[in-house]
Formats: structure tokens, C-alpha cells, sequence
């Protein structure tokens, strides 16, 4: 295609700037990780970090909760 086919598609079809083209899969570049599961949260599980960052949770939660 030339330059004036290039045109006259584009006056006769239009351009088209939808969400068309290809999919992406949702967890494509995603790291699998546990910190967000519920026993990591807590720190039920019994590591000292997560139990540390457990603490610092609930102390954040709680800071506006007696005014």
C-alpha cells in the first residue's frame, strides 16, 4: 500500500482507537508472593518479620481509633 491507498482506507473504514488489538493475561509480569495471604497478615504463622510487620499493622489500625 502507498500513501493514497493508506489514506482512502482510512476515509472509507476510519481509524479505530478502541481496546482492540491483542489481550493481555492479567497476571503476566506478576510476582506470586504469600505476604498478602491471610496467616502472613497476622502473623500466625510464626515467623519474627512477619509477626514484626503484623504488630506495626495493628498499631497503624488502631492510632485513630480512640479519638
Amino acid at each position: 500500500m502507498n500513501y493514497k491507498d493508506d489514506f482512502d482506507y482510512v476515509l472509507e473504514n476510519g481509524i479505530n482507537f478502541g481496546k482492540g488489538g491483542q489481550k493481555k493475561n492479567a497476571n503476566e509480569g506478576k510476582v506470586k508472593t504469600k505476604a498478602k495471604k491471610k496467616k502472613y497478615i497476622t502473623g500466625a504463622h510464626g515467623s519474627g518479620s512477619a509477626m514484626q510487620k503484623a504488630k506495626y499493622r495493628t498499631n497503624r489500625a488502631n492510632r485513630h481509633k480512640g479519638e
